[in-house]
């Protein structure tokens, strides 16, 4: 830990005796669990805190500020790009523990939560109330609404109700300092001073520790009609997306899996000879009984006109929920079935969605690797899962990424939609951002952080 002092047994004293001894992890074989995320990266740290309380993170973040040693921020360990990854040791800071829902308000249409909730614990529970969370990131029976706010989760509703920035109305945070802060209102409105608030919300944990969160809620549609959608090829699918969304329909998701993806999962799909498609679009409304049927159906039509082979509508709720089910269960299939997997999740223009899938299979040849195409296409957000068949092929295959990487970035899309940047993208930082912004967010880093002790590593 070049520039960090070690955890000594001094120290590791202090923080037992501050936070007390039920919230401190020891022992190498305890503490491996809480070294890695969803990605590749993995570090084993010195000693896990999992606190129950703010105060408690205030004491760490003070014993940190004085001793100078890191602590990493933790969710619930889904990330995929290593955010959440203790690069020098020192102390993981689980917020696993702090999972409370502290009040669901319907005469506000709010809900304040702890950043350890389980996002879809949340979603239920505002649900029982007839109220509505939309943020749906692909792990959300697994994921935590504090690592949602840390990286700006999505998920394919984001086409409709945007990303998880949203619906955070505020938070309290506690800063590398060990000072508290809140930022935000309960309000619709507020601007107050500069916004902290959202310069906090997709932070990956560098500049402070969220421990409380006023979340928006919507009312629950009554509603929701859905359509499946198969296409011949993957372009025309793209090319459907933005027929539909230029001619005035709003779907509350479009998401689409390419043909290497229904090779993988089309036989666990509820339709007939989706293995043999070359794509899939799964297409659905929400509303007034009435409205989400009439707008389905109009999009029904849309599909049949760009040249798809089939359209069928899923009414069955059982049904839908399959489908949605074997949607998320794609990254897994492909990951489990290759020995080189790495997951990328670009954003590009809707209208060059197609140009741009269109110009993967000549990055394919070039490098030696395949890309699996699937995602949230409503909004341009493509997560590529890129594999090989050989180890030994990396080395081509992480040169075959920055190349569809600058593709991306010269159509004027962005290197990450909801992954973040963390540790697995830094490298391409220089891609998207010009160096004068590089400067100014390193400096920001430096007036939240100026000892460099939170989550240190990440991003830059």
């Amino acid at each position: 830990m070049k520039g960090y002092a070690p955890l000594s047994d001094e120290i590791i004293n202090a923080l037992v005796n501050a936070l007390g001894s039920d919230c401190v992890i020891q022992g190498r074989e305890k503490c491996i669990p809480f070294g890695e995320d969803a990605g590749e990266d993995k570090r084993v740290p010195q000693l896990v805190v999992e606190p129950t309380c703010p105060e408690q993170i205030q004491e760490l973040m003070r014993l940190a500020d004085r001793h100078r040693f890191p602590v990493t921020p933790r969710g619930l360990g889904t990330g995929l790009a290593g955010g959440a990854v203790p690069v020098f040791g020192g102390v993981v800071l689980s917020l696993a523990k702090m999972n409370r829902i502290l009040a669901i308000d319907r005469k506000n249409l709010i809900a304040v939560v702890e950043p350890g909730v389980v996002t879809m614990d949340l979603k239920q529970a505002v649900m029982a109330e007839g109220l509505f969370y939309p943020p749906d990131p692909a792990s959300l029976d697994t994921c935590s609404i504090g690592g949602n706010a840390a990286t700006n989760a999505g998920g394919p509703a984001c086409v409709k109700y945007g990303t998880t920035r949203d619906y955070v109305l505020g938070v309290d945070a506690v800063l590398p300092s060990g000072e508290k802060i809140s930022a935000g209102v309960r309000t619709r409105k507020g601007v107050v001073g500069y916004d902290l608030l959202h310069l906090l919300i997709g932070s990956e944990g560098t500049l402070g520790i969220i421990t409380r969160l006023i979340l928006r809620l919507l009312p629950l549609p009554p509603c929701t009609m859905t359509i499946a959608a198969f296409f011949p090829h993957l372009d025309t699918a793209m090319d459907t997306v933005s027929r539909v969304l230029a001619e005035g329909h709003i779907p509350s998701a479009v998401e689409f899996l390419d043909q290497k993806c229904l090779a993988l999962v089309g036989d666990l799909l509820p339709f007939e000879n989706a293995v043999n498609s070359g794509a899939f679009l799964l297409i659905e409304t929400d509303g007034m009984q009435d409205l989400a049927q009439r707008e389905i159906e109009a999009i029904g039509s849309l599909c049949v006109d760009c040249g798809a082979s089939e359209v069928l509508l899923a009414p069955d709720s059982q049904k839908r929920q399959r489908v949605w089910e074997i949607r998320r269960e794609v990254a897994l299939r492909i990951e489990d079935a290759s020995p080189v997997y790495v997951p990328e999740d670009v954003v590009a223009p809707i209208g060059g969605i197609a140009d741009f899938v269109s110009r993967l299979p000549e990055l394919e040849r070039e490098y030696g690797m395949s890309i699996y195409s699937f995602g949230h296409a409503g909004d341009g957000n493509i997560h590529l899962n890129i594999t090989a068949d050989d180890p030994e092929r990396r080395a081509m295959v992480d040169r075959g990424i920055e190349a569809v990487l600058r593709l991306v970035v010269s159509m004027g899309g962005t290197i990450s939609g909801e992954h973040g940047i963390g540790v697995a993208k830094k490298r391409f930082l220089h891609l998207e951002l010009l160096p004068e912004s590089i400067r100014l967010q390193r400096e920001i880093k430096k007036i939240f952080d100026p000892k460099g002790i939170l989550n240190p590593g990440k991003i830059f």
